[in-house]
């Protein structure tokens, strides 16, 4: 093991007594742990309530939400930007609740955080920026340089170190956050809506040397985001806040496949392949005509262990079978997505052919019929 890893692993904190530090066995793996936590504003707003979450060493985490519902209270009381109204944050099994200054900045150079707006110095250059804690931190010039440099190559600015923040990119600045979030190789990254300011085309490269990032460092990487297209990107699990409290969690792909709340599925909906405008317009709730089509929506949740078969679910319809929306995508190796379906000329009415679909699928709606 290098030295390197070594300081990440070991996290400066103080020692606790064993009633403090004991959990679940089930849940001492736990990078860091929120146990029945809660933020009350002004002593009458709850930004969160009973918050019990256990994030594992390693993973990316999401954590989304509508505006106003709490995720930035959250994600700050990790590193104590936010101080809990009740409850308990622990980080590998230490309570950081009563930490005094000294062991606060000795927890927050071991949590790198990155933000919306970058939160860089414009007087300062690429590599000053980066630089900066380091000096802060009282590390000798050589080391600061050779760990600025090893940044710079990471995040891909190696030829912008003398540029300044305003002839930087969007991209190119939440890159610098980044290399200057890793300056005291920390063991957790915090994104605090980290891609928002971004285009989607930037959107994909930041996520990207994140997912680099995770997989290079082993950093425990914890994401805010009001945007569920990031969440399917790059996380292994997520949980869905509503005021303040926990409606929704697991892994990404059986949240994307089967939403069981409203606040779920409304975040999603975008990225659902709803019915088209000028289909919707011609679906009749009863066949008009003999030869009207059934329309089916079949919807695969990833539950299953084979891959959808097409090929068998069309010809169990029989008739002929029109794809007229949707599609199939692999999430963390599970496949999920939705068809829909006009089935004409078939043996067999719409329950039945409801029922024969969803032998395939997990599953089935009869949306009506067209001509």
């Amino acid at each position: 093991m290098t030295a390197a890893h070594a300081q990440r692993r070991d996290l400066a904190v103080p020692p606790r007594d064993a009633e403090h530090t004991e959990l679940h066995p089930d849940l001492n793996r736990a990078h860091v742990r929120f146990i029945n936590l809660g933020k009350t504003y002004d002593g009458t707003v709850h930004a969160l309530q009973g918050i019990d979450l256990a994030i594992q060493r390693g993973e990316v985490f999401g954590i989304i939400g509508r505006s106003g519902a709490g995720k930035s209270s959250l994600i700050r009381t990790i590193n104590r930007l936010e101080q809990p109204s009740s409850g308990r944050v622990l980080i590998d099994q230490v309570d950081i609740g009563d930490f005094d200054e000294d062991h606060l900045v000795a927890l927050r150079r071991r949590i790198g955080m990155i933000f919306q707006h970058f939160n860089l110095m414009s007087a300062k250059t690429v590599w000053q920026n980066v630089e900066l804690p380091l000096k802060v931190a009282g590390v000798p010039k050589l080391q600061r340089e050779q760990k600025v440099r090893e940044l710079l190559e990471l995040v891909g600015l190696n030829d912008k170190h003398q540029a300044y923040p305003a002839q930087l990119s969007g991209g190119q600045k939440q890159r610098v956050g980044i290399a200057r979030a890793l300056v005291h190789d920390p063991q957790i990254l915090l994104c605090d809506e980290a891609t928002s300011a971004l285009d989607p085309e930037t959107t994909q490269s930041i996520l990207g040397l994140l997912r680099e990032i995770n997989r290079r460092l082993g950093l425990t990487i914890v994401l805010i985001t009001h945007e569920m297209a990031v969440i399917r990107e790059i996380c292994d699990r997520v949980v869905v806040l509503e005021h303040g409290r926990i409606v929704e969690q697991g892994p990404v792909w059986q949240v994307f496949g089967d939403p069981q709340h409203e606040v779920s599925k409304t975040l999603l909906a975008p990225l659902q392949q709803g019915l088209p405008p000028e289909l919707q317009a011609r679906l009749q709730d009863l066949p008009t005509l003999a030869e009207a089509a059934v329309v089916l929506r079949v919807q695969f949740t990833g539950s299953a262990t084979d891959e959808p078969d097409l090929a068998a679910l069309f010809s169990a319809l029989g008739g002929r079978v029109r794809l007229l929306h949707g599609g199939v995508e692999r999430i963390q190796g599970h496949a999920l997505g939705q068809l829909l379906l006009a089935v004409s000329g078939s043996d067999h009415g719409a329950d039945a052919l409801r029922q024969r679909a969803g032998r395939f699928a997990q599953q089935v709606e009869v949306l009506g019929y067209v001509a």
